[in-house]
């Protein structure tokens, strides 16, 4: 969704490319439900909501690699370049896209938009009324991640000064097993006293699928498969000795998550379905990123280049088709009709690339010369340092 593009183009990549293409594609089609569509976007694509938990996997695995990469070459955790990435990779077209929404009613796919400050402190997931604020509430999962890139550095970094990094992996169990706490909770208390109302399921979207503490399974599944990959070689090299085997396991998992969520808002779905759904997501980037995978052999155009867009294109998809469908319909497609989604569809893309050559890749050209004059004053500091 965000930031899987932000390291350097490399073959390890191009099977993750094609599971970030699959997360948007989903993504795409699940919110295309709320506009006028075919019938077949019902049948099939009810699981397509999992398309954000797949983007969390990617974004634990791939933030967490970066870090524990350096801790395992001995190497302090750099804030300040890890902050400056970020910051270049997600600000920029996040502030502009969230100026076209405040500036541009017509923008608006939905109810009213959330108080600004919400989306300025990215805190628009905690206490949000899908029924009243609804438009660009996609957003909620960047709140998510963002809330993640703030802490998973602090929490490596405090470990690291006092010393007791080797014991670090019992957050990952303990936090995994507290999601299991916390959404009993939220589902005993917050939200099972309005079964039966008329309007259960906005207090089920408001205290259980939004937060941020329900929604960590997938980024402590990431965080986990890229912590074996780094510090466990032995078990590194099983998995990719065995990673056809471990892409169909993943893909089972997801099949039984299926059938656990086929009523998403129910108890057993609420406190079990994400976990699962974040171990089987995390099975298929495990395969994903071993050597002699079909998926990392693999190298497709396609889905290179959704990847490469799926950040944008997760931001501005639902304002540019509630805007392009009606135009569409002018022209003589039938609302319902399937030329209608791939025109939609294939405008939001076009969007997404003008967003991405405007906006995107110009902050990271921008943020890669910062990074480079940064580390030649610290290489400068460094030689004057050596001769005093």
């Amino acid at each position: 969704m965000q930031n899987l593009s932000t390291l350097p183009t490399s073959k390890k990549l191009v099977g993750l490319d094609h599971l970030r293409a699959l997360a948007i594609t989903l993504v795409l089609l699940y919110h295309y439900r709320m506009f006028a569509h075919p019938q077949w976007v019902d049948d099939v694509i009810g699981f397509g909501w999992t398309g954000v938990d797949l983007f969390f996997v990617l974004s634990g695995f791939l933030i967490s690699s970066q870090l524990f990469e350096q801790m395992a070459k001995g190497k302090a955790i750099s804030l300040p370049e890890f902050f400056i990435k970020r910051f270049f990779r997600i600000i920029p077209p996040y502030l502009l896209v969230l100026a076209i929404y405040v500036f541009i009613p017509a923008f608006h796919e939905r109810e009213q938009l959330p108080p600004l400050w919400k989306f300025l402190t990215f805190t628009q997931n905690f206490g949000l009324d899908i029924k009243t604020d609804g438009t660009f509430s996609h957003v909620w999962s960047l709140c998510v991640e963002e809330h993640f890139y703030l802490l998973l550095p602090l929490v490596l970094t405090g470990l690291v000064a006092w010393k007791v990094a080797r014991k670090g992996w019992i957050l990952l169990p303990v936090l995994f097993l507290a999601g299991f706490v916390i959404r009993w909770y939220c589902w005993q208390y917050l939200i099972a006293p309005h079964e039966g109302a008329d309007d259960y399921w906005k207090y089920w979207y408001m205290e259980m699928y939004y937060p941020t503490y329900n929604r960590l399974d997938g980024l402590l599944a990431g965080v986990a498969g890229a912590a074996l990959f780094t510090f466990l070689p032995s078990v590194k090299a099983w998995i990719i000795r065995y990673s056809h085997a471990i892409l169909v396991a993943g893909l089972l998992v997801l099949t039984g998550a299926w059938f656990l969520c086929e009523e998403q808002k129910n108890f057993w779905a609420s406190i079990l379905g994400y976990p699962v759904i974040a171990i089987g997501y995390s099975l298929l980037v495990l395969g994903a990123v071993s050597p002699g995978n079909v998926l990392y052999r693999f190298n497709s155009r396609i889905t290179a280049l959704i990847a490469k867009l799926s950040f944008v294109l997760y931001l501005s998809h639902k304002g540019v088709i509630h805007l392009v469908q009606p135009l569409f319909e002018k022209a003589g497609l039938a609302p319902k009709g399937n030329a209608m989604l791939v025109a939609s569809l294939l405008a939001a893309v076009a969007a997404a690339f003008i967003l991405n050559k405007l906006v995107e890749a110009p902050c990271l050209r921008l943020r890669q010369r910062i990074l480079q004059k940064r580390k030649g004053k610290q290489e400068a500091m460094m030689v004057e340092h050596l001769r005093a």
